[in-house]
């Protein structure tokens, strides 16, 4: 799989990715994404602070992944020390015609190894507690269970996020 930074023009395949990853979130009980977020105008966000990934295989786009610096103050609830410098992953997706073939791991090791080039030797993560995909591949690329937080950016206040982190 190729893994480069996304465009503007690569929105439309990162959303048909999204319209199917978001009914087999919820058919799971996971309620973190919807048909509101995330949404064109967020990925556009994260093209301009020029802080978004996408998987290609065989010239198709296939997965996406938000790498970034910026942590959410509600970190601190997790124990973690927020102005300690680390790479933060976000809005992981990958087709779920290819789920199950290692592409979501490929991404999350891109992170690492942009850390790596960066001189960065933390990552975070954050994963809804209803999703058990990430839940399972975070702690088989090294990542440790840091505590559960609420993130003030969603409605709905009983969504509970699992943070995790790894020190390389």
């Amino acid at each position: 799989m190729e893994i480069r930074k996304a465009k503007t023009n690569d929105i439309k395949d990162i959303m048909r990715i999204v319209k199917k990853v978001v009914p087999l979130m919820r058919s799971n009980g996971n309620f973190q994404w919807s048909d509101e977020y995330p949404n064109p105008e967020v990925f556009q966000e994260d093209i301009d602070k020029n802080q978004l990934w996408v998987g290609l295989k065989d010239s198709c786009l296939v997965g996406v992944i938000a790498i970034t610096d910026e942590q959410s103050p509600e970190y601190v609830d997790a124990g973690w020390d927020i102005t300690e410098e680390a790479i933060v992953t976000h809005r992981l997706a990958v087709d779920p015609d290819l789920q199950g073939a290692g592409l979501a791991k490929l991404m999350m090791n891109h992170a690492e190894e942009l850390a790596k080039q960066r001189g960065i030797h933390i990552l975070r993560v954050d994963t809804n507690s209803e999703n058990k995909a990430t839940q399972a591949l975070f702690p088989k690329l090294g990542y440790e269970y840091s505590g559960t937080i609420n993130l003030k950016k969603h409605t709905d206040p009983s969504l509970r996020f699992f943070c995790y982190e790894k020190r390389i």
